[in-house]
């Protein structure tokens, strides 16, 4: 099913682009491409289609993280950032705006498909499940939760992260469980600090009050639970 996604790939190193695009094409993806932010908020607004976006952070005009930002209001496709910008107030920033993942350069092409291959699985293969917790609906079809009758569209890392919590409702899940299985990658000590940003974003969009949460409990020393 992978194979048959379309990426959109926004970088303003040309070379870069068509090496993503010769890797990417290679292995069956439909691939688009885009110099800048602008450009890609364009190609988004033209195809409804993109599963998935590997954005850089450096541009000029609009950056990744505020194209990352913009992109959020029409979309819900996973963003992978490809970047050399590898601080850990970077990925924070990048996550805090919208990005599902982060991936530094240079990179091997291995990594780079393998991380591919998992937010597409996440984004589409991971569909047509629904629930319902103190009233908020789960809709993992439609990429959203619905709140008092209106949609709150969610990112893919934070529909995944529901549909982790939910998949052990009633259970206290650790940060580490959650991220190794969301992420799917080795947990850091870093590796809070993310978890951690993700659930207030998370918090804030489904939660009546963030700050005293109903739905995604915290449960001091030990992790999340939705019960």
């Amino acid at each position: 099913m992978n194979e048959n996604a379309t990426i959109l790939i926004v970088d303003d190193d040309s070379g870069i682009r068509t090496v993503l695009r010769l890797l990417l094409e290679s292995v069956g993806y439909t691939v688009l491409d885009a110099a800048g932010g602008g450009e890609a908020l364009d190609i988004i607004s033209a195809h409804g289609d993109i599963d998935l976006i590997i954005m850089d952070i450096m541009m000029p005009g609009m950056d990744g993280v505020e194209a990352c930002a913009q992109l959020r209001k029409s979309t819900n496709a996973p963003v992978l950032f490809l970047t050399a910008k590898t601080q850990e107030t970077d990925k924070l920033a990048a996550y805090a705006n919208g990005g599902d993942d982060f991936l530094g350069k240079p990179f091997s092409q291995s990594e780079l498909i393998a991380k591919v291959k998992s937010l597409l699985r996440r984004y589409i293969v991971y569909k047509g499940k629904s629930s319902a917790v103190r009233g908020v609906e789960i809709d993992s079809a439609a990429r959203t939760a619905i709140k008092n009758g209106y949609s709150i569209e969610l990112t893919e890392l934070e529909m995944s992260i529901l549909e982790y919590l939910l998949s052990k409702r009633g259970s206290v899940v650790s940060v580490r469980e959650l991220y190794e299985n969301v992420w799917q990658e080795k947990f850091l000590s870093s590796s809070t600090n993310t978890v951690m940003v993700h659930i207030l974003n998370l918090r804030k969009k489904i939660e009546d009050d963030a700050a005293n949460p109903k739905i995604i409990r915290t449960v001091w020393g030990k992790g999340y639970q939705i019960d």
